[in-house]
């Protein structure tokens, strides 16, 4: 199984690879990937850079171009499929129809990813985008069980990728409203999930409040971590009891079923994280690197080691780790 890694800065992207990364995905600094925050990601002479780094090491980079562009916004959606190619980045992540028949059409050699962000969780949807415009890999929403995931890899001919590691989604990721209710900016169209602009914090005497849009999203005492605001990881009041009514705070963590994932014929395992610092992707990148390939050593004997789950609990959001969807007995 590859391991791709997260990269908003050209420093996380040698991070990455230099820390056992197969490929390394990045974005565009100008909104069309879903993560637009300030700071964040490529220029096109960045992502030449990336590329000439990436492939000195013979390793890939991925560019995200997921969101689905409004008419406004067509123009710079088309010209960014066209830089990339121009940069000779390895594949393109995308998620709308319109912008996969443009790319396939004017760049019939370059290699297409579904996104996350296309929200395709059964096999039927799967092949319509390999059919229409030559998908060769699909990345499924973290919404389906280890049983699931399994079940399309037997019916589809298109590579699998999944999500290993990172903040989880409580949505169907593509399919989320809960930002645009609070924003009126949508994660689909404007690139990020609780936009910047949104966020306020307010700071009094023991006290600490995140609001989005005016919108209250947590208070934390003085000691108490503080995470970035976003409405499905919020504390709310419900009757007469506060807590965390759509998710807690926590992170997803396959080591402990890396076998059953590689047994299934997943061909990626995915880390979530762009918005992140090079010293996140350092740690995770090393940690899934050593475990993939003991996997790889001795299929038989692995067992997920406690100092690897230890370094990733250090970076989990909410400080916990979880198998998700991917556990569901029952199924």
């Amino acid at each position: 199984m590859e391991l791709v890694c997260p990269a908003g800065t050209l420093p996380a992207l040698r991070t990455a690879i230099d820390h056992g990364a197969d490929a390394v995905y990045v974005g565009f600094r100008d909104g069309t990937n879903a993560r637009n925050f300030p700071g964040l990601n490529f220029t096109p002479d960045d992502v030449r850079a990336g590329v000439a780094y990436a492939h000195a090491h013979g390793r890939k980079v991925l560019l995200a171009l997921n969101v689905y562009p409004r008419p406004r916004q067509w123009k710079r959606a088309r010209e960014a499929v066209d830089r990339a190619a121009e940069c000779g980045v390895d594949a393109i992540i995308m998620a709308d129809p319109g912008l996969l028949a443009y790319a396939a059409r004017a760049h019939p050699d370059l290699r297409l990813h579904l996104s996350v962000q296309g929200s395709a969780t059964n096999h039927e949807a799967i092949g319509f985008y390999a059919r229409h415009f030559g998908v060769r890999r699909v990345v499924l929403p973290r919404v389906l069980s280890a049983a699931q995931v399994a079940a399309i890899v037997r019916r589809v001919d298109v590579e699998v990728e999944v999500f290993g590691f990172g903040s989880l989604c409580v949505m169907v990721e593509g399919r989320c409203a809960l930002s645009s209710y609070a924003t009126g900016d949508s994660p689909n169209s404007s690139g990020v999930c609780s936009p910047a602009h949104a966020v306020r914090w307010e700071e009094s005497r023991n006290v600490r409040r995140s609001r989005l849009n005016g919108v209250l999203i947590d208070v934390y005492g003085p000691d108490e971590p503080a995470g970035y605001p976003t409405l499905c990881k919020g504390r709310f009041e419900v009757g007469d009891h506060t807590y965390y009514a759509l998710e807690e705070p926590t992170s997803l963590n396959v080591l402990p079923i890396l076998p059953e994932l590689a047994r299934a014929g997943v061909a990626a395992i995915k880390v979530e994280g762009r918005q992140r610092s090079p010293a996140y992707v350092a740690t995770v990148t090393r940690t899934l690197r050593a475990a993939l390939d003991a996997y790889r050593a001795d299929p038989e004997g692995f067992v997920s080691r406690a100092d690897w789950n230890a370094a990733l609990a250090r970076l989990a959001e909410g400080s916990c780790s979880t198998l998700g969807a991917y556990h569901r007995p029952w199924q």
